[in-house]
């Protein structure tokens, strides 16, 4: 079945459909969120939000972009969890330990080498205004017509922030010697 046509179903009550869309979806989602600085330990937790709203919303889903649209409430579901996690910072230290680990056991599962860890803790030193659209373009293929759409700005600003995110990957790289070496 199409997506569009699992949409409509979903859109209509089908339960089954909504289930379908959630399984081809969800790898994406915590691939991104992840990818944006959502903690290992709380990717879970912010996928489960992101569907929650798809199916609370999906009734006014225009049917342009599907995966857009995805990213646009995944962004916006992490940035609520960034809030609350930056309110909750005190709570959060007294389960670094646990986090840790948990941490750990998913950096395995995600990364397959070492450099692809050293690139990903690299992108999450820059800024959020260069590293959403850095992971959107280059991890989640996003074109940049759709992340102008998922980060509401214009076209010519996404490619400025491409640009200047490469700019300071490069250096970052340079900085430490052509190596991915990164202090943590």
């Amino acid at each position: 079945m199409s997506l569009d046509d699992l949409i409509e179903s979903a859109k209509n009550g089908n339960h089954q459909a909504f289930h379908e869309i959630i399984e081809r979806h969800l790898l994406s989602v915590e691939r991104f969120a992840f990818q944006i600085g959502v903690s290992a330990n709380d990717v879970e937790d912010v996928t489960q939000e992101v569907f929650i709203r798809v199916y609370r919303f999906l009734k006014q889903y225009s049917g342009k972009t599907f995966t857009t649209w995805l990213y646009k409430i995944t962004l916006n579901v992490a940035r609520d969890h960034f809030k609350k996690t930056k309110r909750n910072h005190e709570k959060m230290n007294l389960l670094a330990r646990e986090h840790s680990i948990i941490e750990e056991n998913f950096k395995i599962e995600m990364f397959a080498n070492e450099e692809d860890e050293k690139l990903h803790l690299l992108i999450q030193q820059l800024d959020d205004k260069y590293k959403f659209p850095l992971i959107l373009f280059y991890f989640q293929d996003q074109k940049i017509n759709e992340i102008s759409t998922i980060l509401s700005l214009p076209i010519s600003t996404v490619k400025t922030r491409l640009f200047r995110a490469r700019a300071k990957l490069k250096e970052a790289l340079q900085a430490n010697g052509g190596d991915i070496n990164v202090v943590r």
